[in-house]
């Protein structure tokens, strides 16, 4: 069954951002439990996060890349990551011209 864009989004794109804020937030020194903390997840997740068990399929161009980098700092100073999550959707969202009205 093939699914739809929001399917696409909500299923595969938003725990590869996760995981990649994760990545990004444990170069800037927090544990697990911090990081977890400020992405709205359990340690489990974060453990599966960082080691590759979810989120793996992750091929966000480079572009992508550098804008979680920038969520993460943002994050890391106080930032809200559902605001931080949204903005990068959009981004993705706008590569795969997935219209506004869809989702």
């Amino acid at each position: 069954m093939k699914k739809t864009p929001c399917e696409v989004i909500v299923w595969n794109v938003i725990p590869c951002i996760r995981k990649r804020l994760a990545e990004n937030l444990l170069k800037y020194g927090l544990s697990q439990k911090a990081i977890a903390e400020k992405i709205g997840v359990s340690d489990a997740a974060i453990s599966q996060y960082l080691s590759n068990k979810r989120g793996s399929n992750d091929t966000f161009d480079e572009n992508i890349g550098k804008e979680i980098e920038k969520s993460a700092k943002k994050i890391l100073d106080g930032g809200d990551v559902i605001k931080e999550i949204c903005r990068i959707c959009n981004i993705v969202k706008k590569e795969m011209k997935i219209e506004d009205t869809i989702c």
